[in-house]
């Protein structure tokens, strides 16, 4: 569209009433959870007995009773239908990476066709949506359409609502006829699982009460607002959610002004919308701020168990997106939508805490609570130094492929910082020696030499390292190489996985010493983590992870730098990383390798999409355009030389036809190479083979594709360029 026509579409956007928040309560607290069946509603609805061996089922991991069900679900049916709900579903998280939800009513005609409403025990427990048309890998055939969804008792039911219709949500998980898992919920469930059961028993050297051990995750979500208008005259962030052509502006975020500054009026208005709903949903954010490129923002909540605060950070992302409809804006939740400016991710913090009030990763004041601590954090780091590549593989994705290293994120090589105090506590640690013998630990040295020396470690005992992929920030890790767009579990199950099966070896290494070798216990446990300091070294780094410097003493330590996904994926397949799995619980070989399959072939899909609509724009949009401007400027050279001008009065425009004359021609060029390898690339079969094929030779000529188009867009005469550019999309008010 034309200059003046785009500003006419943002000033009609902008220029619709706002919209007005439903006034419930002025206090969160009188409405937070209104529309969740949680345990204080579902006590409400059901006889005591029922709900205690309702809780009961969940607290001791023990499958829950035929009986409990059906009344669980009669008080479910009453609820919604006393809060104006007619339909319900089973909603999951399928590996397309979105949720998903097939509604049905409330409503059944009896023997005598009378309407009644019918929600049994049958309905609550299990569905059958289609499981052939979702990703599965290859373990489901087109024609075996029949998977289950099964209700996930640990997270409770909520009510999605709309301007006129409520529809009750029941969390679930998804599995194929055959048993295999299809989703993301059910393995982050077995992985909780086996989280719980590793750690426990190390738990209980430290402290018998402790019954119960709970992973803890409290997310951090970076998003980009922008005009709805905007959004839908540029095709590539329609259809890819990132835009593939686009001039960097000449104020992008050099100042720095927009982090933490004033929060527009406009996204204000949406924020407290989204936080209201967020709050009936029961999704607990308290922090909302501007993050540092225009038009970026983030929020984040409370922590919550690890399953419940997933399903609350998808939901999240769908009341996101509903909520800006509203307003007339669009979320993107895309890792980096703008070139020059930086992306977006979504920081995992996660920790894990005991049912009698403990953070296993928070220090404490006493000798015996740091050890705890130590025992906790010294296993988290050596889970990762063994596992380094599959956390590299569970952030891997097309779109967090343009975000890893680009000075908004942290590279593709996994680190751990966990800061000068604690290192030198490490350091003290693996350099105390009792009475001269490497081999030996005496247990009263132990008391003197190692309790004595650990200091109180306080939270926020040192700096932050924004550029560390796995930092230690106080009393919990944070991940902060995942993407924004992303399922937490995926990068959650690999965590979860690691370190249970770290703490296992623990114990075995541990017992081993206290049965074979005679060793005292608290002795054992300090020779243990001491052998572990010393194996996990190689993965610790305090410095910069941007800086060339980093990249060749990670290659010295053997530090792996997979810079895409393609390639990252193939750890899923190698030996050692599929027996962690396989031997916890979380997947068998066949889910691995399906898995594995099916990332690369979203990998491959993504850029086969880019490609085609990339070349689109450029022939359809950028090279038009810049040939009109090339014929009034062609025009305007001729009429200067009929009327007679020197050859030196046009000179000038001359030169800019020949620089918009090469780079049209480059331009084509690089469309018809990206359109020959991609024809090339479509004959292999094997996806693996087929997504680095794309990767590694058509996805480069999109910067080609693009250095040239840009070029074009600073050239061109700015009421031909028909789309919106960077300085329209990111300073929207």
């Amino acid at each position: 569209m034309a200059n003046n026509a785009r500003f006419d579409l943002m000033n009609m956007s902008i220029s619709r009433k706002k919209v007005e928040i439903e006034n419930i309560s002025n206090k969160v607290s009188d409405y937070f959870g209104c529309n969740v069946f949680g345990k204080n509603t579902i006590e409400k609805y059901v006889s005591y007995s029922i709900f205690q061996k309702y809780i009961d089922s969940i607290e001791k991991n023990e499958k829950m009773d035929r009986e409990v069900a059906a009344q669980i679900a009669q008080g479910m049916k009453q609820w919604a239908i006393e809060k104006g709900v007619k339909s319900y579903t089973h909603w999951f998280q399928p590996l397309t990476g979105l949720t998903a939800e097939k509604h049905d009513s409330f409503f059944m005609p009896d023997n005598d066709g009378n309407a009644i409403e019918y929600f049994g025990a049958s309905n609550l427990i299990q569905q059958e949506p289609d499981a052939s048309s979702f990703p599965n890998g290859g373990i489901r055939q087109t024609f075996e359409a029949r998977g289950y969804t099964a209700w996930d008792p640990t997270s409770p039911a909520f009510i999605i609502e709309t301007e006129s219709v409520k529809t009750l949500c029941i969390p679930t998980i998804f599995i194929s006829y055959t048993g295999e898992t299809l989703d993301y919920k059910a393995p982050l469930l077995k992985s909780i699982h086996a989280l719980e059961k590793a750690v426990l028993p190390v738990v209980n050297y430290f402290d018998k009460s402790a019954t119960k051990i709970t992973a803890t995750l409290g997310w951090e979500q970076e998003y980009f607002l922008i005009d709805e208008a905007l959004f839908y005259a540029r095709p590539d962030l329609v259809h890819t959610g990132r835009t593939l052509i686009g001039a960097i502006p000449a104020k992008g975020q050099q100042l720095e002004d927009h982090y933490f500054g004033a929060i527009p009026e406009r996204m204000l208005d949406y924020m407290a919308d989204l936080e209201k709903e967020c709050h009936k949903l029961g999704i607990p954010v308290r922090t909302r701020h501007n993050e540092v490129a225009p038009s970026q923002f983030e929020c984040a909540p409370m922590f919550e168990e690890c399953n419940v605060a997933v399903d609350h950070n998808q939901l999240l992302m769908d009341v996101m997106e509903r909520v800006a409809k509203k307003h007339k804006l669009r979320v993107l939740f895309h890792e980096k939508p703008f070139k020059g400016v930086n992306g977006s991710g979504k920081h995992n913090n996660w920790s894990m805490s005991t049912n009698t009030g403990k953070n296993l990763l928070s220090p404490g004041k006493t000798p015996k609570n740091n050890l705890l601590f130590l025992t906790s954090f010294i296993n988290v780091i050596a889970a990762a130094a063994n596992y380094a590549d599959l956390i590299r593989a569970s952030i891997a994705s097309a779109s967090n492929d343009h975000r890893l290293g680009a000075n908004e994120a942290p590279p593709a090589i996994i680190s751990v910082f966990i800061g000068d105090a604690l290192t030198k506590v490490l350091k003290d640690i693996e350099n105390t020696v009792s009475d001269g013998k490497q081999d030996e630990i005496v247990t009263e040295d132990i008391k003197l030499n190692i309790h004595n020396s650990i200091p109180e470690i306080l939270l926020d005992n040192t700096d932050r390292n924004r550029t560390s992929p796995f930092a230690f920030t106080g009393n919990k890790f944070e991940i902060r190489a995942v993407g924004s767009s992303a399922n937490c579990a995926a990068n959650l199950i690999v965590v979860n996985t690691i370190v249970a099966n770290q703490f296992k070896k623990f114990k075995e290494d541990v017992e081993n010493l206290v049965k074979n070798e005679g060793e005292k216990r608290e002795a054992a446990i300090i020779r243990i983590l001491k052998k572990y300091i010393v194996e996990s070294k190689h993965i610790l780094f305090e410095g910069d992870n941007y800086s060339k410097e980093w990249e060749m003493e990670a290659a010295k330590r053997g530090l792996n730098n997979v810079k895409t996904t393609p390639h990252a994926l193939d750890f899923f397949l190698e030996k050692k990383n599929m027996d962690v799995f396989i031997e916890n619980g979380v997947f068998s070989a066949r889910e691995i390798e399906a898995r594995q399959e099916i990332l690369n072939h979203n990998y491959l899909l993504k850029v086969q999409i880019e490609g085609r609509l990339i070349g689109e724009m450029a022939v359809n949009y950028v090279i038009p355009a810049a040939v009109r401007y090339q014929n009034e400027l062609l025009t305007n050279i001729k009429l200067q030389k009929d009327l007679g001008m020197s050859e030196s009065s046009y000179q000038g425009t001359f030169e800019l036809v020949q620089s918009i004359s090469n780079h049209i021609n480059n331009l084509k060029s690089f469309v018809d190479q990206m359109i020959e390898n991609r024809k090339k690339c479509n004959k292999i079969e094997h996806a693996s083979d087929k997504a680095k094929a794309y990767c590694e030779t058509v996805l480069p000529l999109f910067d080609d594709i693009r250095y040239h188009s840009d070029k074009l867009e600073q050239f061109v005469d700015n009421t031909l360029w028909t789309l919106p550019k960077y300085r329209e999309i990111l300073y929207i008010k």
